[in-house]
């Protein structure tokens, strides 16, 4: 069976071991998480999302950055990534979208003749 792309808010929060309401608080707060909305309004988060959550969670609770200084801390951090020629983490660069993108078309169409 196929890797899990996509995970559920209730996923993510037990993964994280973050109470929901951080982690809708934090997609407000943080570039980096941005689910996929459904058109019923449900989120869905990838990899890199999760990745971030982990990040920021870090950073505010066992480092004990404030939110703010967290949101520089990560901005900070893709600067350089970006100065060093590196793609930013947990984002595909060039033709890995391009098979990102193939692999939801046959989520969503399995999906589709399940309806």
């Amino acid at each position: 069976m196929a890797e899990k792309t996509y995970f559920t808010m209730r996923e993510v929060s037990r993964a994280a071991q973050l109470p929901e309401y951080t982690i809708r608080y934090w997609e407000t707060k943080f570039r980096l998480v941005r689910p996929l909305r459904l058109a019923s309004g449900h989120r869905r988060y990838t990899k890199a999302d999760i990745d971030a959550l982990l990040e920021i969670k870090d950073l505010v609770f066992v480092k004990g950055y404030s939110l703010d200084g967290a949101r520089k801390a990560l901005a900070a951090k893709r600067r350089q990534a970006k100065a060093a020629g590196k793609p930013e983490p947990g984002r595909p660069a060039g033709p890995a979208k391009s098979a990102l993108l193939d692999e939801i078309k046959k989520e969503l169409r399995q999906l589709i003749k399940e309806l």
